[in-house]
């Protein structure tokens, strides 16, 4: 019980997401096939990336000056200052960048020629928000995409413009449509890591151990890298990892069933929109989120798989049924 407990604290210190001021309470990221990537960052003393699959921007000011993030007639949209970030409630990117769609509507007080309107949303000087300058928001594929899907194609450059007192700055980059992997290899992948999770647990049952320990880890790792990459990680899945890693160290029959099915379904199958879209909402390369997704399928599978055949081989076997006597002579 001991164990189990540090597992929970120490995951959760680990998990604990940050929290910069967020311009909008946005959308749950997902799986895409449009990357959008920073380039150049014209001012000085700020950091800018893509978070959440390229959902958002996140812009960290350190210059110890006031920065605006300017809208899309050029108006005043937020400022990131010392003491916290502020919103101008008069700027129309206020109510469309809500949703990664645009499909907020813009009530008529909000003119782009209006003087300001600041409304503090934040003490913190790092502030995330969609920007529809830097997503593809059709919801037909790119002609590019139709002609040719077998490759990458670069749909534009985009700016969005910044500025410190009365200079102009710009963040520069680009935005791709990126073809989806194969995503019948990766249920491949997840079928032959259940069949080999099962032979491995069944016939040697002291491999239960480190074979529970790794695919109760998959989940946690997925968890913890689409934390890096700005998105607070479903509990569901958190929950499914620390399951799975209890099962490496108690693992009667039925519990060990029951946290497999948990980490295939909860770590694996409601994460499947990896395997079949070319940028994922985690931190590093799109296979890292593919493979741990995978295993967590298959070896999930597999680990509730082993534990109802140790059920099964438990069971107390039928008594045989006496046979007839057969009369001698006849």
């Amino acid at each position: 019980m001991r164990r189990y407990a540090l597992i929970v604290a120490v995951a959760g210190a680990v998990l604990a997401p940050a929290t910069p001021a967020f311009a909008h309470a946005g959308d749950v990221p997902d799986a895409t096939a449009y990357r959008t990537a920073v380039t150049t960052i014209s001012a000085p003393g700020i950091e800018v990336r893509t978070v959440e699959a390229g959902a958002r921007l996140e812009l960290t000011n350190d210059s110890g000056h006031a920065i605006e993030v300017l809208g899309y007639s050029g108006e005043p949209y937020l400022e990131v200052r010392p003491d916290g970030t502020w919103q101008n409630v008069n700027s129309p990117a206020s109510y469309l960048n809500e949703t990664i769609t645009g499909e907020t509507p813009v009530p008529a007080s909000a003119d782009p020629t209006a003087p300001p309107a600041w409304r503090k949303i934040s003490e913190s000087t790092t502030v995330r928000w969609h920007d529809q300058r830097t997503h593809w928001l059709s919801a037909d594929l790119p002609p590019q995409a139709v002609a040719d899907p077998s490759r990458s194609h670069r749909l534009r450059d985009w700016v969005v413009p910044l500025r410190v007192q009365t200079s102009a700055f710009e963040i520069r980059g680009t935005l791709d449509w990126v073809p989806p992997p194969r995503a019948w290899l990766w249920w491949a992948a997840a079928a032959l890591a259940g069949l080999a999770v099962t032979a491995l647990a069944y016939r040697w049952p002291r491999s239960v151990r480190p074979v529970a320990l790794i695919v109760g880890l998959a989940p946690l790792a997925y968890a913890l890298i689409r934390l890096l990459d700005g998105a607070t990680p479903p509990p569901a899945l958190i929950l499914a990892g620390l399951v799975g890693v209890a099962a490496a160290y108690r693992h009667p029959p039925f519990f060990l069933a029951l946290a497999g099915a948990v980490v295939a379904l909860f770590g694996g199958f409601n994460e499947t929109q990896v395997l079949g879209a070319a940028v994922v909402p985690a931190a590093g390369p799109g296979w890292i989120s593919r493979t741990l997704v995978a295993l967590a399928i298959g070896g999930g599978a597999g680990l509730a798989l082993t534990g109802v055949l140790r059920m099964r081989a438990a069971l107390p076997a039928r008594p045989t049924a006496p046979q007839p006597a057969v009369p001698v002579g006849g």
